[in-house]
């Protein structure tokens, strides 16, 4: 029968990050949590000027596009699907994690 856990350095340091935004929102009139908006667009698939900047990385992953095109991963993910089934890239490789295409010729 022991006592409480001690925390690790990581655990206090989130804790006290986590106090202080508390603090942050009280004193600021009190708001809900403030997130990001969701005004996150995709990138036309259509638009030459996408595919253009697309044919310009040598492997597409999901992390290279959103790279590009300031996106979450999971954007960057349902882009590459959509390329995909117009046919303008092609799969080569990948897991479950990672997919890599290629620009079509």
């Amino acid at each position: 029968m022991g006592g409480k856990k001690k925390l690790t350095l990581k655990q206090m340091e989130r804790a006290s990050v986590k106090k202080d935004e508390q603090k942050g929102r009280k004193s600021s009139g009190g708001s809900s949590a403030e997130k990001k908006s969701a005004g996150i667009v995709l990138p036309d698939p259509k638009s030459e000027k996408t595919v253009g900047e697309l044919k310009k990385i040598k492997a597409l992953t999901p992390y290279a596009v959103a790279s590009r095109f300031d996106l979450r991963l999971s954007l960057a993910r349902d882009l590459l699907e959509e390329l995909e089934r117009r046919g303008v890239i092609e799969y080569v490789s990948g897991s479950r994690n990672i997919k890599i295409y290629k620009p079509a010729d």
